[in-house]
């Protein structure tokens, strides 16, 4: 089966999904579903979620993952918290923030990349180990505790809006079309389809297979610091053990949105579809009283659920042929 019939299929069951999802909600809850508020909620919970599924989702079209997504982002997070509270506020000190982040993005990304790559360690171990590392050291620098009162330069990102939508919304839009670029536009995207598709077979026509692995967790981790940026403004604090529920979300949410597992496939819009489905179901659980415990183990039965239709090769989820 071509990936284009992939593509298309997984897009096709989405859209059924959402929409059984909304015609079932609109019967049980219609007052409150179809409310400004219950829109807003889910505007304003999406952008962290989706940023976070991009970066494990660019991992894995290479055939790996990153399991220190949660980790990075904190630890960038933390980092960027020290800086805005120790200088004053102003253009240089948002700079400083932003460098802060990104420096600290770009060592992670590398430690994980070179181990991949060049050590040729498995991805699910070398990125458990780099988790393990960076939730210890967030725990001893931070002592377990928050860092809070940032700059209102920072919470603006979450305070603000544009012609009545959110800027976290808009952020999130924004590097979902960059992704889109990157991965349909360029030679680095087409090489990243080509390494989860037969990462012998590429390094055998001439590409620098080590390099690209780097180059993909190094913006894996990039996209960890805008996370992390977004959720110091919507919280307004920096913590060693925020967003951890997120981890097993951002795998389900790309796998849903038609991201192989084994790399090779995949795209940006499948993973946007099943954001808005996952995100569309929390909140009406969580409308409809439903334990957040009962969320997560739901979460775990979709993902088992979706990996189970794609091991018995149901049309439209199976691997390429």
């Amino acid at each position: 089966m071509s990936n284009r019939k992939i593509k298309d299929n997984v897009e096709i069951y989405l859209s059924v999904l959402i929409g059984i999802t909304v015609v079932a909600f609109s019967f049980l809850i219609p007052g409150v579903f179809w409310s400004a508020a219950n829109f807003q909620s889910i505007a304003s919970q999406m952008p962290i979620l989706g940023v976070l599924a991009l970066a494990m989702a660019v991992t894995m079209l290479t055939g790996g993952i990153n399991l220190s997504i949660i980790a990075t982002m904190n630890a960038c997070a933390l980092i960027m918290a020290w800086v805005a509270t120790h200088y004053p506020p102003g253009a240089s000190s948002a700079i400083l923030v932003l460098l802060a982040g990104f420096a600290a993005a770009l060592a992670i990304g590398l430690m994980n990349g070179l181990l991949i790559a060049v050590v040729r360690v498995s991805p699910i171990l070398a990125t458990l180990g780099i988790m393990t590392l960076l939730n210890g050291i967030n725990i001893v620098i931070s002592r377990g505790s928050s860092i809070t009162h940032f700059p209102d330069y920072i919470l603006a990102i979450n305070s603000s809006s544009v012609l009545g939508i959110p800027t976290p919304l808009l952020v999130f839009f924004a590097v979902v079309l960059v992704m889109w670029i990157i991965l349909e536009k360029t030679a680095f995207g087409r090489t990243i389809y080509l390494i989860g598709s037969n990462e012998q077979a590429s390094l055998y026509s001439g590409i620098s297979t080590r390099k690209t692995l780097i180059w993909v967790y190094i913006l894996s981790s990039v996209l960890c610091v805008i996370a992390g940026l977004l959720m110091m403004s919507k919280l307004n604090s920096a913590k060693a053990s925020y967003g951890e529920s997120y981890l097993l979300v951002s795998i389900l949410a790309a796998v849903l949105g038609g991201i192989n597992p084994d790399g090779g496939f995949g795209r940006v819009f499948g993973m946007v579809m099943a954001l808005i489905l996952l995100q569309m179901l929390e909140s009406g659980l969580n409308i409809l009283g439903v334990s957040s415990y009962i969320t997560m183990a739901l979460w775990g039965g979709l993902l088992l659920a979706f990996i189970f239709l794609k091991g018995i090769n149901l049309p439209g989820l199976g691997r390429a042929q």
